[in-house]
């Protein structure tokens, strides 16, 4: 297991790191499409649908939306804004699962999901890289997200005691997602001060922060959660060791939008 997730991060990341740093406009948006139909035709199980036919037909309609968004080109906020509606619904789902499933269990309903989940994480990605210094506001997302990550996991694993949702995630903690939080504002500030940003501006780059790691959770908990439903342990077996792709990129398809939003809005008075 160990060497399969070795020689599979060995092929993957510098493909990876060369889409997103040599890629631009067009070329760079049906990169991340491509990795984003991969993660629907995932999703479309995860959502309920059991027939293969089923889920290529449903990642082909993802594929389909986004080449309309992307042609359409449409404004940020009527993309964003509704991410952060369904993120704010998805923290609810995981803070009283299993209480109301009964409401949204289904394929339809979880494939609709599946498009608030999928659609704004690649429109936010496109968006991003398409702002001045856009690598690099990716990359910062990036960062908060395996910072937080980092955080909890060695938090969780020297002070966790008390579950953050166990009928969800059983090995999450609370400890682990304050010191993930802990760890992602240090670098925060550090980072701030050393770009030289006034005290507003610092102030406002650490809720920032706070928000994408926070809703980086729901994003990583949703995934979970939709997994349990289905009797799953991995959302595919696409990359060998690693599980799926939605496997990895859980968090960052509720980190980017919130982020993209927040820069949307507040991006052009910092400094």
């Amino acid at each position: 297991m160990l060497m399969q997730r070795v020689i599979t991060a060995v092929i993957l990341a510098p493909l990876a790191i060369a889409g997103f740093v040599l890629l631009d406009g067009g070329w760079f948006a049906l990169f991340v499409g491509g990795i984003v139909t991969l993660a629907a035709w995932e999703w479309a199980r995860l959502g309920g649908e059991s027939s293969k036919s089923g889920r290529i037909i449903y990642a082909i309609a993802v594929a389909l939306l986004l080449s309309g968004l992307y042609r359409d080109e449409w404004p940020a906020q009527y993309v964003l804004l509704p991410a952060l509606g369904w993120w704010l619904i998805a923290t609810i789902l995981v803070m009283r699962y299993p209480r109301g499933r009964g409401l949204w269990a289904g394929s339809m309903i979880g494939q609709l999901f599946g498009l608030l989940v999928l659609l704004p994480a690649w429109y936010g990605l496109v968006w991003l890289k398409a702002q001045d210094n856009g690598l690099w506001l990716i990359v910062a997302t990036m960062i908060l997200v395996w910072a937080a990550d980092i955080g909890a996991y060695f938090a969780g694993k020297t002070w966790g005691r008390r579950k953050l949702r166990p009928a969800v995630s059983p090995g999450k903690t609370v400890e682990g997602l304050l010191g993930g939080v802990a760890l992602t504002q240090l670098l925060t500030l550090v980072a701030l001060i050393y770009l030289g940003w006034d005290l507003r501006s610092v102030l406002l780059g650490l809720l920032g922060a706070l928000l994408v790691v926070l809703f980086s959770v729901v994003g990583d908990l949703t995934e979970s959660l939709f997994k349990r439903e289905q009797g799953l342990k991995d959302s595919s077996n696409l990359l060998p060791g690693h599980g799926g792709v939605m496997d990895r990129v859980d968090s960052l398809t509720a980190a980017i939008p919130i982020f993209a939003l927040y820069w949307l809005f507040v991006g052009s008075t910092l400094g």
